[in-house]
């Protein structure tokens, strides 16, 4: 099992790559940067896990070399969110990465599971398949944006409110839409441990505003130094455990993800029916197989607040993934 993180050496990548290390079930471990990588290939080679590190730059074929025989490639490269910046400024920058990474995918490991971190994923999701397209390897089924740093913030934050933080690991919580402000939909209704029922509407609603926008708290609080790094790290690991563990064989990992509707029509096309719109993307509740997207499935029994929340989403969100789509359209691929 082959794992590649292409960004390995920035503030996501290398404790991500660290957390892929110490998963037993990766034989090969690939870390491709434009610096660093090889010392953070080296430093990681000496922890006793199986994994086989070993790091590249971009002379001598790096990215293709790093990419030949993947299994599992994570995307968290790009720059992260300072103060004051919109997920539309990370745009130009990290649209521009993104587009020349999935090229050398294209090239180089079509047939690998791409795991999408790089902010905005709402938009970057897209580039990543339009460029597929255009190099006429698109599989909608192999292409999933990295959403879950939401879903583990609703659990901690769930269980905060319980009152038990012990609960975290086992609070489950639908997040669905996208991974962006109010494109992002947690659905609490839904959650294992259901919140008490005296809570009051102002405290529900703060709730969802901080799963919502939980990134703008750390960019605060790291004052310029940076964004979600270290969680969104704990997040991507656990995506790509889910995803690696479904290739091996197991059955029923179902978890929230971005995804191309078309990677199961049947469940694409029924979800599409429950929105009311039609959008080429979306991150539901995805049961994970051997080929990538098994099923997608629809968002369930929601409440009229819920309801309301997925209708904010939907106008942003048919915005973001056009805007991916129209950045490759305008691209000399």
């Amino acid at each position: 099992m082959k794992a590649v993180v292409l960004g390995a050496a920035g503030g996501i990548g290398q404790p991500l790559s660290l957390l892929l290390k110490a998963n037993p079930a990766v034989t090969e471990l690939a870390l491709y940067d434009i610096v660093n990588a090889p010392g953070v290939a080296v430093d990681l080679s000496h922890i006793a896990t199986p994994a086989k590190v070993e790091g590249y730059l971009p002379p001598d074929d790096g990215l293709e070399k790093a990419l030949t025989g993947a299994d599992v490639i994570v995307i968290p490269a790009g720059i992260p969110r300072k103060p004051g910046m919109t997920r539309d400024d990370l745009f130009k920058i990290n649209a521009g990465i993104v587009r020349d990474l999935a090229k050398a995918i294209a090239t180089t490991a079509p047939k690998a599971f791409v795991l999408v971190i790089s902010n905005p994923v709402n938009s970057t999701v897209p580039i990543v398949a339009e460029v597929f397209k255009k190099k006429g390897v698109f599989d909608p089924k192999r292409i999933f944006g990295v959403t879950t740093l939401d879903v583990v913030r609703a659990s901690t934050f769930v269980s905060e409110i319980l009152g038990d933080r012990s609960l975290s690991p086992s609070v489950s919580v639908p997040v669905v839409g996208g991974h962006s402000g109010v494109t992002i939909v947690p659905l609490l209704s839904q959650s294992s441990h259901p919140l008490p029922s005296s809570l009051d509407a102002s405290t529900v609603d703060g709730l969802i505003n901080r799963i919502q926008f939980g990134g703008d708290e750390v960019v605060k609080a790291k004052d310029g130094a940076g964004s979600a790094t270290l969680s969104m790290a704990y997040a991507g690991a656990e995506f790509a455990g889910k995803v690696i563990r479904a290739i091996k064989g197991e059955k029923g990992i179902v978890a929230p993800t971005f995804v191309n509707l078309a990677s199961d029509k049947t469940g694409g096309d029924a979800l599409k029916k429950e929105l009311g719109k039609e959008l080429e993307y979306f991150s539901a509740p995805v049961e994970l197989g051997v080929d990538g997207v098994a099923k997608i499935n629809g968002l369930g029994k929601i409440n009229d607040a819920e309801k309301a929340l997925v209708q904010a989403a939907l106008p942003e969100l048919a915005v973001n993934i056009e805007k991916g789509v129209a950045f490759v359209e305008a691209s000399k691929l």
